[in-house]
């Protein structure tokens, strides 16, 4: 099988790569503490040499509750993870939920996000395609391995080749995601892959009006992953959990975030040979 490989910004991912980290909060909650978790973490993944993509979402726009906090809309959180680029030099990704976002979201992001829900979207998918930057597509739920291989049709199709598809949970149970570590070879016949390691320890709607989690389990299923051939690991991370705007459940610590990152850097240097 033909390993492949993807761009975001200066930061490689998938064939003859080390291992890189996306990461930051679910939600941009202010620009204030958007910026501080930005550089904290870059801190963090300099000390461990692990190549980082920051990660906030400017809009939530499917949460369990309509009262849920969805973040500062387009054009706030661009502007946020604009200045998250500059002042700290970290390439930057978000996600879209309509096409009309792509064209904005383009022009600031090193890599547009399609949601688990939305990956079969052709409109959004092309949209996103035409940006000209990275595309990260995380598999639904509801999708198998093999068809992903859709999904990059549409992408290349719509002339994007620096694409990733990201891992969160293979099916849903009751309020609770399953993984299948399976899928992670599968889909790499097609794009490298990377583990969504919090949300894959969510429980969909299973705090009622918000998702539970188990976020105990992160380590656990993120070691798995590296395992079965992951290129780059997916963690939301929060610096108070439990006051987090957004999935509260499952981000993880920032205070505790150095340890089990040295732990599966390990992993990831015995399986990835680099």
């Amino acid at each position: 099988m033909k390993e492949r490989s993807a761009k975001i910004g200066a930061v490689s991912i998938g064939a003859g790569q080390p291992l890189a980290l996306i990461a930051g909060p679910c939600v941009i909650e202010s620009e204030e503490h958007t910026l501080r978790l930005a550089d904290a973490l870059r801190t963090i993944c300099q000390t461990l040499e692990l190549p980082l993509v920051f990660k906030a979402s400017f809009d939530k726009a499917n949460r369990s509750s309509i009262h849920s906090f969805r973040g500062p809309g387009l054009k706030d959180g661009l502007r946020i993870l604009e200045s998250v680029r500059r002042k700290t030099g970290l390439p930057v990704l978000s996600d879209i939920h309509e096409a009309g976002q792509a064209g904005s979201a383009g022009e600031v992001l090193d890599c547009v996000q399609i949601p688990a829900f939305l990956c079969r979207q052709t409109d959004l998918l092309m949209d996103a395609a035409n940006t000209g930057k990275c595309v990260n597509v995380k598999k639904g739920q509801f999708v198998s391995p093999e068809e992903m291989g859709n999904v990059a049709e549409k992408l290349r199709e719509s002339g994007c080749t620096n694409f990733l598809f990201t891992e969160r949970g293979t099916f849903f149970g009751y309020n609770r995601l399953v993984n299948d570590m399976t899928a992670i070879p599968r889909m790499k016949a097609f794009a490298p892959v990377v583990f969504d390691a919090t949300h894959s320890c969510q429980q969909p709607g299973g705090a009622g009006t918000q998702s539970g989690g188990q976020r105990e389990f992160t380590e656990t299923l993120a070691g798995a992953a590296i395992a079965a051939g992951a290129d780059a690991l997916f963690m939301e991370v929060h610096d108070d959990p439990d006051h987090a705007k957004s999935d509260p459940a499952t981000v993880y610590p920032l205070s505790e975030l150095s340890a089990p990152l040295s732990r599966l850097l390990c992993i990831a240097r015995v399986v990835r040979n680099v």
